[in-house]
């Protein structure tokens, strides 16, 4: 369901807000979507999903000819935005959370809830709930992340490792979205397949 250049997205930025010509905030090369600069962004869908399997494959960028805007390695990928949700820097949905130390973890955004090992989360702002294990490679390597999501039940996958899993989520269908949080990131081969 991907195109080049960036057909079907579109691009949020926290000075510019909503672009409709996504390369204005963010390039592609190669069939890799580089995302960077000085302010926090995102790109987002057009399209919405329910019940399906999206592989995105990602690594940090270690080229320093991109800029960045902090050193802190901090991204992800959120899926399940709702389609009348408003475009702010981090909207309702769930986000496979790409974070030095924290890939993995579920962060849940603006109420969402889960229930995850038989205890519902707490609504909030921002709730996280952490990985059941570590799999991210190397700096600068390559990672896979797969997220299913099928009638409510969630599960989060690392290079072929179960990371997260909970179940009557409170939110079953939205768009997805490519986070720019500071630190220079890579996307590619992103592919969201529907499950019957």
């Amino acid at each position: 369901m991907f195109a080049y250049p960036l057909k079907g997205w579109y691009a949020f930025g926290e000075e510019k807000g909503k672009v409709n010509n996504a390369s204005e905030l963010f390039s592609v090369e190669n069939k890799i979507i580089r995302l960077y600069g000085p302010k926090s962004g995102y790109l987002m869908s057009e399209q919405s999903f329910k019940n399906f399997e999206m592989i995105v494959e990602f690594r940090w960028n270690t080229d320093s000819k991109f800029a960045k805007k902090m050193n802190t390695k901090n991204s992800g990928v959120m899926y399940l935005v709702p389609a009348e949700t408003p475009d702010v820097l981090w909207p309702k949905g769930i986000q496979f959370q790409i974070k030095e130390g924290a890939t993995g973890d579920f962060v849940l955004l603006q109420e969402v809830t889960l229930t995850i090992n038989g205890t519902k989360t707490e609504a909030g702002k921002s709730i996280v709930s952490k990985r059941f294990a570590d799999a991210e490679k190397p700096f600068g390597e390559w990672n896979k992340l797969e997220v299913i999501s099928k009638n409510g039940v969630i599960t989060q996958k690392l290079n072929g490792i179960l990371v997260n899993q909970g179940s009557e989520s409170t939110v079953t269908e939205g768009r997805v979205l490519l986070q720019y949080e500071g630190f220079p990131i890579d996307f590619r081969k992103i592919c969201i397949k529907k499950l019957k």
